[in-house]
This record gives C-alpha cells, sequence and structure tokens, in this order.
C-alpha cells in the first residue's frame, strides 16, 4: 500500500509527459489541462491502494486514457464544440526527421518525411480512430510495451497488437496520401 503523503514525489514527475499525451488524446490545450487535472485528482483518491513496486507512470497513464475514454464518450452524446486545431510539434515526426537522421544516413522514408509538415503528420495521425490513435500514441510517442498498453487500455496484448498493426498502417496510407497530393510519390510508386 502507498502512502498518500507520498504522492506528489512520486507521481509529478510525471506530469509533463502525461499533459503531452493529453494533448495529442485531446488536441486542445484547455481540455490537456483539465484531463490532467482529473486524472491526478483520481490517481491521489486512488493511490493508497496502489501497490508499490508496480510501474505508477502506466497506473498514471491508465487513469488519464480511461479519463479520456470515458469523456470523449460523454462527448459524443452532447452537441458539437469547436477545437483548437494548432497543437504542440508532433515528437513522432522529430523522431523520424531529425538530425540524428541526417547524420546516420536517411532512408528513402525518411527524405520523404523530411517534406512533411509537423501539422500534416499531426493531421494524418488525428485522422486515425480513437483506439487506433491511443495505441500508436502509446507505444510510438510515449514508448510503451505492448504488456504495459495492454495495462493502460485494458485489453488484451493481441488486441493491442492488432490496433498498432492497423493504426500504423492507416497512418502510412494517410501519409502516402499527403505525398501523393504533394508529389513527392507517384501512383506508381505504391
Amino acid at each position: 500500500m502507498a502512502d498518500q503523503a507520498d504522492f506528489a514525489d512520486q507521481a509529478m514527475q510525471h506530469m509533463g509527459a502525461l499533459y503531452s499525451a493529453a494533448l495529442r488524446m485531446t488536441r486542445n490545450p484547455s481540455d490537456a489541462e483539465d484531463l490532467v487535472q482529473e486524472t491526478y485528482l483520481k490517481a491521489y483518491r486512488a493511490y493508497g491502494g496502489f501497490r508499490e513496486g508496480t510501474n505508477l507512470k502506466a497506473w498514471l497513464y491508465k487513469i488519464l486514457t480511461n479519463t479520456f475514454i470515458n469523456s470523449y464518450r460523454a462527448r459524443k452524446r452532447r452537441p458539437e464544440q469547436s477545437e483548437i486545431e494548432d497543437v504542440e510539434d508532433l515528437y513522432l515526426y522529430r523522431r523520424l526527421g531529425g538530425l540524428e537522421a541526417a547524420a546516420a544516413g536517411i532512408s528513402a522514408e525518411d527524405e520523404v518525411l523530411a517534406h512533411f509538415t509537423d501539422t500534416e503528420v499531426k493531421e494524418a495521425l488525428e485522422s486515425l480512430p480513437e483506439q487506433f490513435r491511443i495505441a500508436v500514441l502509446l507505444a510510438d510517442v510515449e514508448g510503451f510495451s505492448y504488456k504495459e498498453i495492454a495495462e493502460i487500455t485494458d485489453v488484451p496484448v493481441g488486441t493491442v497488437m492488432s490496433r498498432l498493426h492497423r493504426g500504423r498502417r492507416a497512418l502510412q496510407k494517410a501519409l502516402w496520401e499527403f505525398g501523393l497530393e504533394r508529389g513527392l510519390v507517384g501512383d506508381r510508386d505504391r
């Protein structure tokens, strides 16, 4: 059993990462702040039942993800609200097309990705259905393992693998279409 007095020391170090994940999920800074605040409130209340020695970061992400999914479902029942689309740079894009890639020698995929803007990659990621987008974000952006994602999203590992595969394929297709529109690839390249 964890002591709630230790909560701030243990959990607050993950706030930046949780906010980044919340921002990618909600696509809105204000909603992301609300989501993180609600996550920490729920985590604090439940911290007495947290088992020391388990992965605190994964536990917090599970609360964040479940809170997002529940609020998303509630929002779907309400009338549509407008959202602010300008969000932070996408980490995935920077990882794929950064200076490290140039120093190591650029692959054909990296060379094509270098022509995409953060906005285009972000739009492709945001176009994914929610369950695929969350799986791709948790795996490729946040770096969680299949097992950790399964625990966070409360689905079997096989489902995580399937969602990741389908999400990555859909992301690849969306980026391919951006490439076609910009003339970076031709129909014959398929």
